[in-house]
């Protein structure tokens, strides 16, 4: 019987030596950062509200916002010359995309995640891109783990001028 508990004790502290490793090897994403965007300036967005939901041939995209954001969404802007506020955030999760093989019609789902794309309105600082600053987060799932693509945070700036009118926006927020 003393064997056995001390068999027990021994297993149950090899298990929490491997969970304990595990945890400490997980990267933390909130510590990284591109240019002077740090993707810890966007936790909690899992909780977020979505904006739209877009799709291309390949991936599943759903575009989330801050409060900041969703509020000025739901007053209409951007429009008539008013843009979004200042701390406005939105982020986009992009997946690559399945058949869901159960559903009794064809649909396609969200599979393995490829990037969170992020996008803050800070005037001071990020003048050099009409307050926006741009960055994406590529997500590895052999490692789960997220490296920066580009070399800052102005890096998506020049895509999104297309749609200055729009104030630098791509997404519209679509009726509810």
């Amino acid at each position: 019987m003393r064997a056995r508990i001390i068999a027990l004790a021994l297993i149950g502290a090899a298990s929490l030596t491997v969970f304990a490793g595990i945890a400490i090897a997980q990267q933390d994403r909130y510590t990284l950062k591109l240019g002077n965007l740090a993707f810890s300036d966007f936790r909690g967005y899992e909780n977020w509200r979505v904006v739209a939901v877009s799709e291309t041939k390949t991936q599943v995209k759903v575009i989330v916002a801050n409060d900041v954001m969703l509020d000025a969404f739901r007053q209409g802007l951007p429009a008539d010359g008013k843009l979004f506020p200042e701390g406005s955030k939105v982020v986009k999760i992009e997946w690559g995309k399945k058949t869901n093989t159960v559903a009794p019609y064809f649909v396609e789902v969200p599979d393995t995640l490829q990037a969170v794309a992020t996008i803050e309105k800070d005037s001071k600082r990020f003048p050099d891109s009409a307050g926006w600053g741009y960055a994406q987060f590529n997500h590895d799932a052999a490692s789960d783990s997220f490296t920066p693509e580009g070399s800052g945070s102005n890096c998506g700036f020049t895509c999104h001028t297309i749609v200055v009118a729009k104030d630098y926006i791509f997404t519209a927020y679509p009726k509810r």
